[in-house]
């Protein structure tokens, strides 16, 4: 029984190291992004969007919306699982949900202003397969947007190649593909895109391009309810 115990324990550990190291090929600790958001309808019709976004921590983002000029100067607030919108002469930020969209399509507030996955995840599976490492993630609370995580991960990068993302009833959400490997200088390297499409939205697709991925830092007072009309500040 110890030894079986020391094993689980072991495994647990290094799970969560491996979670840790494709956190940090994904996106630095604190750093600045520009993204594309790209809804594909059945019939071919695309609505994109140009988002700016400002991670620090593990657990804190703000996103402002650039395109097109119907959302410019809209932007949203992410500390932890609690999300909020802020909309230009509306007053002040409304709350928002993680499996809602502020963008719809099938990108849900979840996947946009996506946080670590060792904040949301625990690794309770991990396997090696045909070359890549298989990981199962749990969800660690009830709040976390998807409860279980099939992550396929390549073995030399480790960067994701592909996440099905599961209900507590184990019905599949959606798939998230990560494509077209880029350096984004700053030791970045990481797939500059991310396809997903959904048993639930059939004949939808949505499309995230990663522009730009800098380190930088910001301060706490930026991820504030009372700061985030002022979130084009923090391009400067």
């Amino acid at each position: 029984m110890k030894i079986f115990t020391l094993l689980l324990t072991l495994s647990i550990v290094l799970g969560a190291n491996i979670l840790e190291e494709i956190d940090r090929k994904l996106t630095p600790v604190s750093a600045q992004m520009y993204k594309k958001l790209i809804n594909i309808e059945p019939d071919g019709e695309k609505k994109e969007f140009l988002i700016f976004q400002a991670k620090k921590d593990k657990d804190k983002m703000v996103s402002l919306f650039l395109k097109p000029d119907s959302e410019k100067g809209r932007a949203t607030l992410r500390l932890g699982e609690n999300m909020w919108l802020y909309i230009p002469n509306v007053g002040r930020p409304i709350r928002i949900t993680s499996m809602q969209s502020v963008v719809g399509g099938v990108f849900n507030n979840a996947d946009i202003m996506r946080l670590d996955f060792t904040t949301e995840y625990d690794v309770v599976k991990q396997e090696e397969k045909n070359g890549h490492l298989l990981l199962e993630l749990k969800a660690k609370n009830d709040t976390v947007s998807y409860d279980k995580l099939l992550m396929q991960v390549d073995k030399n990068t480790l960067s994701p190649i592909q996440i099905e993302c599961y209900t507590s009833t184990k019905m599949l959400i959606k798939t998230l593909y990560y494509k077209k490997p880029k350096d984004f200088g700053d030791g970045i390297v990481r797939p500059s895109v991310v396809e997903t499409m959904s048993p639930m939205y059939k004949g939808y697709k949505s499309i995230m391009i990663y522009g730009k991925i800098t380190p930088k830092e910001f301060a706490d007072e930026a991820f504030t309810l009372d700061n985030l009309e002022k979130a084009s500040d923090l391009r400067r």
